[in-house]
């Protein structure tokens, strides 16, 4: 298990969790976890499409913690948003992942391959959503967008614990990422939330720095921090003149401050947010009671 202390690089984090890395604890080799007599089931899909590589490499890290489910889009739906399919069917079939491993891919959002397993289509109870790995962050004002981060809500909302886990890539990278220590990081942050469970109504969303596992400064414990957007309308002609368009621009950036996600990240340490469903902003209640209508 992770230590959890207010210590990180020497200094004090006023407010801040810091879940320690142990060498020792990479030589451990996990066995598989139970619920009473029951092995762990846990469902892993994204929103990069069921061929993904950050998904086959989460699947395989998961593997070591129990049985898994593997059941994602037949498409890339990052960016989608929380989607769920209302006014078309839905529909499902079995695939085969690079490792040879058996996966289902649907039509629908990543929501909704949530979504089909926990309403029956999968008949053996899921204990667990793990979904990703993104190849990019989910930081900020990213969950609202994010199809890997609305589909492990997905799960809350149906009372099953859920995990997001984005890679904080380089801008601009070209060749193939290496999922390696994300998906490491997941496996570990997962094991935790088995161990001692999470709050109802609380999503994880787990952000992983593009680095090797021992060059991780550790874990922290974060609050969700703010994304800048710079987008751009690019107007176009087609062919018969009539106008389409684009939204193009230039990559988000963020502002880095102590204790966010995107500070967190900045500094070499794996940042996991405790999102809540209920978006309910209470201090303006006490404002907005006082109009007179």
């Amino acid at each position: 298990m992770f230590e959890v202390t207010e210590q990180a690089a020497g200094r004090k984090e006023a407010g801040i969790g810091i879940w320690n890395l142990s060498s020792r604890y990479n030589q451990i080799k996990i066995p598989k976890l139970e619920i009473g007599n029951q092995i762990m089931h846990i469902l892993v899909t994204n929103d990069d499409g069921v061929q993904a590589p950050g998904l086959l490499a989460l699947a395989q890290e998961m593997r070591k913690l129990g049985k898994v489910t593997v059941f994602a889009p037949d498409k890339n739906w990052s960016a989608s948003g929380h989607v769920k399919t209302m006014e078309r069917p839905l529909r499902v079939k079995e695939t085969v992942l690079a490792d040879g491993t058996s996966a289902f891919a649907s039509d629908g959002a990543p929501s909704d391959c949530v979504a089909l397993p926990l309403l029956g289509l999968i008949e053996e109870q899921i204990d667990l959503v793990v979904s990703g790995i993104n190849p990019n962050a989910n930081i900020g004002h990213d969950v609202t967008y994010s199809g890997t981060v609305t589909a492990a809500m997905e799960a809350v909302i149906a009372g099953v614990k859920g995990i997001a886990v984005s890679l904080d890539s380089p801008e601009g990278f070209k060749g193939l990422l290496d999922y390696s220590c994300a998906a490491s990081v997941a496996r570990r942050v997962a094991e935790q939330v088995i161990a001692d469970g999470l709050p109802k109504g609380v999503v994880l969303n787990v952000n992983v720095p593009y680095l090797r596992e021992n060059e991780l400064k550790g874990f922290m414990i974060t609050r969700q921090g703010l994304r800048v957007y710079r987008d751009a309308l690019d107007v176009r002609t087609d062919p018969r003149g009539k106008p389409y368009y684009w939204i193009g621009g230039e990559a988000p950036t963020g502002i880095a401050e102590d204790g966010t996600d995107f500070g967190t990240l900045a500094q070499g340490y794996v940042s996991i947010t405790p999102l809540q469903l209920d978006l309910t902003h209470y201090k303006a209640m006490d404002v907005l009671k006082k109009w007179k209508f």
